[in-house]
């Protein structure tokens, strides 16, 4: 009687544990169906990515091509810039002496003129001329007659080195407006990779309200990085300038060779009065200000960053961005700006 009310009891169980193998199989089924679509999509991510950084490594490829082109240009342009301003101080020097030269024969021929009204005088008051009066009045108009022939021949010299010279400032003109044309496409290739960088470092810092773009800064609240009257970095600082060291390092290669940048980290205090326990530390604000931005430059020279790209600099209270001396402005005021220039 026990042993029939035991199989009975089996029978019973054994339906629901069907029941639940059929349910766990096809919760499995759906996850594999879910992994599968999701590794579907991130490889088609992951696709489209590796086209954008290829373009963008052409981009760099062509940007550094025409960068090259434009040094070479500038260079050969400055070469005929300093072969020009030669030339002209040469057409000077010979204009200088050209010109003294005619005032020169102008002396000489007003002599002479003074001579031949002199000689006429005489001619008038004698009535009678020897011989040798009239050899030399001869040879006087035939001295007079060459100066006024190289009087001519010096006039048309000088008119000639006057004309060249006009023509060779235009020329210095033109090639210093070719000039500066290639520095500006120069600059404004600098310009587009701070830009990149930016939006690199927007993107791995994330949507946080104490990081923002000022100009062409980027500016972090002191208290990202660092504890009250402290220029030693806290942990969080230093998870957040990894972050700024990696995409710096990233993007260096996208700039031209031939730029000589540096990225500027300027530290600025708030203008609240260091009190008695920071004073014993520190100086001033300025002092505060200069040491944190020297611990943000010795961080990110640790992470890889060239030691000759990285620059220091303290304001203290003396550049604030907001006035004010409630805490908001005061935060904002306490500050470490980056900013990517030329040296």
């Amino acid at each position: 009687m026990a042993r029939r009310r035991s199989r009975g009891g089996d029978a019973a169980i054994w339906p629901g544990f069907v029941d639940g193998l059929s349910s766990l199989i096809l919760v499995l089924m759906v996850v594999l169906s879910l992994f599968v679509v999701a590794q579907f999509y991130l490889g088609e991510e992951l696709t489209q990515k590796d086209s954008e950084l290829a373009r963008l490594q052409d981009r760099i490829l062509s940007l550094a091509e025409q960068l090259g082109l434009a040094e070479r240009a500038r260079d050969e342009l400055t070469a005929q810039i300093s072969v020009l301003q030669a030339t002209i101080e040469e057409n000077e020097t010979e204009i200088a002496d050209l010109t003294a030269s005619l005032t020169s024969s102008q002396a000489a021929l007003a002599a002479s003129q003074s001579a031949v009204a002199a000689s006429a005088e005489e001619l008038e008051a004698e009535k009678a001329l020897t011989e040798d009066q009239k050899s030399e009045i001869a040879t006087l108009n035939a001295q007079l007659a060459a100066l006024r022939k190289q009087l001519a021949s010096l006039q048309e010299a000088l008119e000639a080195a006057e004309a060249k010279d006009l023509e060779q400032q235009a020329q210095i003109q033109n090639l210093s407006q070719r000039l500066n044309a290639a520095l500006a496409r120069k600059v404004q290739e600098l310009a587009e990779v701070r830009s990149r960088f930016f939006e690199a470092l927007r993107e791995a810092l994330g949507d946080r309200d104490d990081v923002r773009v000022v100009g062409d800064r980027f500016v972090f609240e002191s208290d990202i990085l660092f504890g009250s009257c402290s220029a030693t970095i806290s942990p969080l600082g230093q998870v957040e300038l990894r972050k700024l060291a990696r995409v710096l390092l990233d993007i260096r290669g996208e700039i031209p060779s031939e730029v000589a940048w540096v990225l500027r980290v300027d530290g600025h205090a708030d203008q609240e009065p260091l009190g008695p326990s920071c004073r014993a530390r520190f100086d001033s604000n300025w002092h505060l200000s200069a040491e944190r931005a020297i611990s943000v430059v010795q961080f990110l020279a640790s992470q890889g960053v060239p030691e000759n790209r990285l620059v220091a600099a303290g304001f203290g209270e003396h550049q604030p961005l907001v006035r004010g001396f409630d805490s908001v402005s005061l935060a904002q005021n306490r500050r470490i700006e980056f900013k990517l220039t030329e040296r």
